[in-house]
């Protein structure tokens, strides 16, 4: 009999090997493109995804020299904002007022990438259809079928489904693994990490 270590990550295995490596490769080419347009990036994701977009803002802007930032890392004015306007405009408004323009993109990390007639991450999904309006870039690393986010985005990769019970721990995982291989794409990397730099 397995155990749950065996059995997770040989689930892990498989989605390593069904990965899309092409829509990988087609967000470094959009996001060197913004690069050079300089544009931003506003990472957005809720729970785990919204940890995810801190420490993405981090890596992007210290990495690969991008413009960045997350609206979960101001508390006070996404609480204000959640209180006064309510949650589903709030990466919308937050958006509008960071004056999101064509040059820049939307980078949602979610497991089920939005779903307004179930009411799943509405927030997202206003927030994508703001980034459609003004003509943004929209990429994504979604789980499950990829949600609203999957079938808007300009590049998307939804991490595989190999075991309903782990989607949200296996998606979470994941989401990690491809921004970084993103961002240390010879491509988009300007900087040399510390502990690769240390001989």
């Amino acid at each position: 009999m397995s155990t749950h270590a065996q059995t997770y990550l040989a689930e892990a295995t498989k989605i390593i090997n069904a990965l899309d490596h092409e829509a990988m490769e087609h967000m470094v080419k959009l996001i060197a493109a913004l690069r050079e347009r300089r544009g931003r990036i506003f990472f957005l994701g809720v729970g785990g995804g919204a940890g995810h977009a801190s420490h993405a803002v981090n890596d992007f802007r210290k990495i690969a020299g991008i413009e960045c930032y997350a609206p979960t890392d101001n508390v006070s004015e996404l609480t204000a904002r959640i209180n006064d306007d309510g949650w589903e405009t709030s990466y919308a408004n937050w958006l509008r007022i960071s004056r999101i323009s064509k040059d820049d993109m939307v980078f949602v990390f979610s497991v089920g990438g939005g779903d307004v007639s179930r009411n799943i991450s509405a927030n997202l999904v206003k927030a994508i259809d703001l980034a459609r309006q003004v003509g943004a870039t929209i990429c994504g690393v979604v789980g499950r079928d990829g949600g609203y986010t999957a079938r808007c985005a300009d590049a998307c990769v939804v991490v595989p489904t190999v075991n309903i019970a782990n989607v949200t721990a296996h998606t979470e995982s994941f989401q990690a693994l491809v921004w970084h291989l993103v961002v240390t794409h010879p491509s988009l990397r300007t900087s040399e990490m510390k502990w690769e730099s240390v001989r």
